[in-house]
């Protein structure tokens, strides 16, 4: 059986799947691939069945040696792909021998990319799932220097096509699409022009459970008394008392006590994902 050697993890290297959904009653989020779209192509372009786990490699850095034959793909954020220092395509399936290296390197556009090995990484599930919940601690570790990871027999049968097209170049700022609400009557209407009118900057405070977002001045509340606390979704906008909206992602808490003005889009979730410090955003109200 084909196993990774990990020789460098970078700087926030996970495993990842699809997620536990299900368990919100007992405080477990669904945490998973935060791009559930590039992670799924990875693993469409090895013949991975959709349970299988893939590694997210945050702003790059990953160095692994196959052990054993394996077939692999790198899809998502745009980092330097090279095996045995030549460089390789990502979104393309390749074929690897006993002890050749795999390096990627920093990224240029976007933030996470997807390491799938057919098979699937094969470390043990907890609550049916291979996720690491950043957040909860559920799940395996992160990846760290010198992790050996066994590769599962998760596959199916190769896909015809070795290749698919990457996404295009995001546009700046990004467009997100978002309903309105829950707790929208919260806030004044001037807020509410104001979160789609605006542009909005990723700051530094952004990891799997959410980035914070840098605007031109606070949303404002119509409201000020307490909020019991209340069901959290991915994409949610939750306003904290600053006013600074903070955009939840994958392992987002599963409640809150702070007011969500708007959610993003599901179908835009895996682009708000790709947002790295610094990356600007307009809201786009839907109805």
């Amino acid at each position: 059986m084909a196993w990774l050697e990990v020789l460098r993890a970078g700087a926030r290297t996970t495993v990842q799947d699809r997620g536990r959904p299900g368990h919100a009653a007992l405080g477990v989020g669904t945490s998973g691939a935060a791009d559930v779209v590039a992670h799924d192509g990875a693993n469409r372009l090895v013949g991975n069945i959709a349970a299988a786990a893939t590694l997210e490699v945050t702003l790059g850095g990953l160095r692994a040696r196959v052990h054993g034959a394996a077939t692999i793909a790198v899809t998502g954020a745009t980092m330097p792909l090279t095996v045995n220092g030549e460089p390789r395509p990502r979104y393309s399936t390749l074929h690897l021998r006993d002890g050749d290296e795999i390096v990627l390197g920093v990224a240029t556009t976007g933030l996470r990319a997807y390491l799938a090995v057919r098979g699937g990484i094969d470390v043990p599930p907890v609550l049916g799932s291979r996720a690491t919940d950043t957040l909860s601690g559920i799940g395996p570790d992160p990846i760290r220097d010198g992790d050996r990871l066994p590769v599962g027999d998760l596959c199916a049968d190769l896909p015809a096509e070795d290749l698919i097209p990457p996404p295009p170049a995001p546009n700046d700022p990004v467009e997100l699409r978002v309903r309105m609400g829950p707790r929208d009557d919260w806030f004044t209407p001037a807020s509410h022009a104001a979160l789609v009118e605006r542009t909005w900057t990723v700051s530094t405070d952004t990891d799997r459970v959410g980035a914070r977002l840098d605007g031109a001045g606070p949303l404002h509340r119509s409201r000020h008394g307490e909020l019991p606390s209340e069901g959290m979704v991915t994409g949610a906008l939750q306003v904290p008392p600053n006013g600074m909206p903070v955009l939840f992602l994958a392992d987002h808490p599963v409640t809150g006590g702070y007011p969500v003005i708007a959610v993003v889009l599901e179908d835009d979730i895996p682009a708000a994902a790709q947002l790295r410090p610094g990356c600007r955003i307009r809201f786009r109200k839907v109805i």
